[in-house]
């Protein structure tokens, strides 16, 4: 829950390439007061069966930018890959097997405080899309 001088911040991933929640993703978070200072880690989280991230760390007050990162290789090598590959032209068969495109994504978001942040990925093993969702 934000408060009128800290913004707050959750995440979900939906896997397009299956059709279901991304159970079992790591996700990183990171935030700084300004654009030209540093990162400071805050922790993470690991998607639930819902795909979703109950439990992100909350934001310090002055927090201008965010940056969340996704360890999605780790993932596609797992569930999604294997199911992958009982179908045929299966994702993992493709490029000669090279797996998945982008082993990681980062998605760095401005904010302002007293405001909540919702930001959906929707992930295949081949591209990715965020969006500020409610």
């Amino acid at each position: 829950m934000s408060t009128d001088t800290t913004a707050s911040v959750s995440t979900h991933i939906l896997d397009t390439s299956a059709g279901r929640p991304a159970a079992g993703v790591a996700v990183a978070l990171a935030a700084r007061p300004g654009r030209e200072a540093a990162w400071q880690p805050l922790g993470g989280s690991a998607t639930d069966a819902d795909g979703r991230c109950r439990d992100l760390p909350a934001l310090p007050e002055g927090t201008t930018q965010v940056r969340l990162d996704f360890a999605v290789e780790a993932y596609f090598d797992t569930s999604a890959r294997k199911q992958a590959e009982a179908e045929q032209d299966a994702p993992a068969n493709r490029d000669g097997g090279a797996g998945v495109f982008f082993p990681e994504v980062t998605v760095t978001f401005a904010v302002v405080p007293g405001e909540h942040y919702h930001v959906p990925l929707l992930l295949n093993p081949f591209g990715y899309s965020v969006y500020r969702g409610s």
